[in-house]
């Protein structure tokens, strides 16, 4: 499908509508690589996958996870790199939520056959999860990672509290209290030190490693703790090495499980777009649909999925008794809104979606669908309505076959109408002969005649209610429609003998004037 295609079916937004119901970005790149599908049983599967999840959703929330940090860290592998031990905890989280939804889709097994069996290829990378498990903990190096890392925190505890002995005997010592500006140890450059005021400083005997930014204190570290200042120091710095030295042990583990971690990625990101598929099908109330082999529409009760409660059911055919359906009626009747409800819901259905319709509507395959709708202008090629409007259809004319869906707005407007008319029926007749399946709206009589007379083209109206002058949106297949012009002039007063003479200038003397819609 071409993007402009898309752009003008509006199926660019039913996706971005989609993707709200997504956790992680990776599912929301599967629904941007979203299109319509050519293989009955690809499309089937993709179907069944939604109907599934919208069972699953009915038995309690889903535990799918949101994938975050997971796909930066993925890009890490196997470049040299030792991750930190927040990085440990992402693939922990990741690898306790992929487990969980293990569990939770083996205890739906008898419910959904098919995404059920998806998460027994989750794999549960019990090693990884229990190394990690036992080496981090709230996002820093457990104590008990290594027993030689044990042992040097031992130590180091050891020595910070003869160093926290000595400088409390000094900081609670009445002789000295007075020269003190603070009563409390703090530390610069991870050394214990005293603040002590400034004209006092030699009256504690150590070293002045700080001072305030004022100058009126100075921060001394004390004599008789530099030699436990030194050894923690040294001991740090085989904390550091023991600290890597199990970080790189844990990355190298992950790295072995790579490609497991890589798959249930892939499988987690799968869910979340398959439970969103499903969550967007309950907010539209859509169902699945039917999908055969051979080209045709047969939608009933379908509804615009993007005007929610304000679209009207409409019925839709087309491929089995005739394969043009010319649809004509006021403007304003809907006839452009049910030229994109055929196209839209085509290819929703087509790409796996449920769609808002009767669960007996069918859907055929189709392998393009071409729209021509709207004012295509292009101000920099100086084109109007109707070049513009000829240039698509030479485009669609160069590419259409019997596989083709064809959707065209107000098909010859924009130019003289003898001429468009003209045009309309030789494009839609050519189409027809290529074997596409075309819906086109139209105001022209002469097409409506036309689709009278060809046994491959099917008439239809958009109803209107001559009393309220309002449009109903309701599709009639099989009767053409009226522009109505006449009969609402006539409703809002205009002169009869006005409207007698342009009903004469239409249609001649001899035709009758309808005082009611055919």
């Amino acid at each position: 499908m071409e993007e402009k295609t898309e752009r003008k079916l509006e199926f660019d937004i039913v996706k971005l509508e989609l993707s709200k119901y997504t956790l992680s970005d990776e599912a929301k790149v599967y629904i941007r690589d979203l299109k319509p599908q050519y293989h009955r049983e690809t499309i089937e599967q993709q179907i069944q996958e939604t109907t599934e999840a919208k069972i699953i959703l009915k038995k309690g929330q889903v535990p799918i996870h949101s994938l975050s940090g997971v796909a930066q860290m993925l890009d890490q592998f196997n470049k040299g790199m030792v991750f930190k031990p927040s990085q440990f905890e992402v693939i922990l989280r990741f690898i306790e939520s992929g487990n969980r939804l293990k569990e939770f889709m083996k205890d739906k097994a008898l419910l959904p056959p098919i995404i059920s069996s998806y998460a027994e290829n989750i794999s549960e990378l019990k090693e990884l999860r229990e190394a990690i498990i036992n080496s981090i903990r709230h996002g820093v190096i457990d104590n008990y990672a290594s027993k030689e890392l044990a042992k040097i925190r031992k130590q180091i505890t050891t020595h910070e509290q003869r160093i926290k002995d000595t400088v409390q005997k000094i900081v609670h010592s009445p002789a000295k209290r007075k020269y003190l500006q603070e009563y409390f140890v703090s530390q610069r450059n991870g050394r214990y030190v005293i603040p002590v005021k400034k004209e006092y400083r030699n009256k504690i005997a150590g070293q002045v490693l700080d001072s305030s930014a004022s100058g009126s204190t100075v921060y001394i570290e004390p004599k008789g703790i530099q030699k436990d200042q030194q050894k923690i120091l040294e001991l740090q710095g085989h904390e550091f090495i023991e600290e890597q030295r199990i970080l790189s042990m844990l990355t190298g583990m992950a790295e072995v499980y790579e490609q497991e971690i890589r798959s249930n990625a892939e499988i987690l990101a799968h869910y979340d777009f398959v439970f969103a598929k499903a969550k967007y099908s309950e907010f539209l109330n859509a169902q699945p649909v039917e999908i055969v082999d051979t080209p045709i529409l047969d939608l009933k009760k379908a509804r615009h999925p993007l005007l929610h409660q304000e679209a009207k059911p409409l019925d839709i055919g087309l491929g089995e008794t005739f394969r043009t359906l010319v649809i004509t009626g006021p403007n304003t009747g809907g006839k452009t809104v049910t030229l994109k409800t055929a196209g839209l819901l085509t290819v929703m259905a087509l790409s796996g979606l449920h769609i808002p319709a009767s669960k007996d509507s069918r859907v055929g395959l189709f392998e393009h669908v071409f729209i021509d709708i709207g004012d295509d202008q292009d101000i920099k090629q100086s084109l109007s309505t109707f070049s513009s409007q000829m240039k698509n259809v030479i485009d669609i004319l160069n590419k259409v076959n019997q596989y083709s869906l064809v959707l065209l707005d107000e098909l010859g407007a924009g130019t003289d109408p003898a001429e468009g008319m003209g045009l309309a029926i030789a494009i839609l007749d050519q189409l027809n002969e290529r074997g596409a399946l075309t819906i086109a709206t139209t105001h022209y009589n002469d097409i409506k005649s036309y689709a009278y007379r060809h046994p491959d083209f099917e008439n239809a109206r958009m109803e209107f209610d001559l009393e309220t002058l309002m449009p109903l949106y309701q599709l009639t297949i099989g009767k053409p429609g009226e522009s109505q012009a006449f009969q609402v002039a006539r409703m809002l007063g205009l002169d009869p003998k006005i409207i007698k003479k342009a009903h004469e200038t239409t249609y001649g003397k001899n035709q009758q004037m309808k005082a009611n819609k055919s």
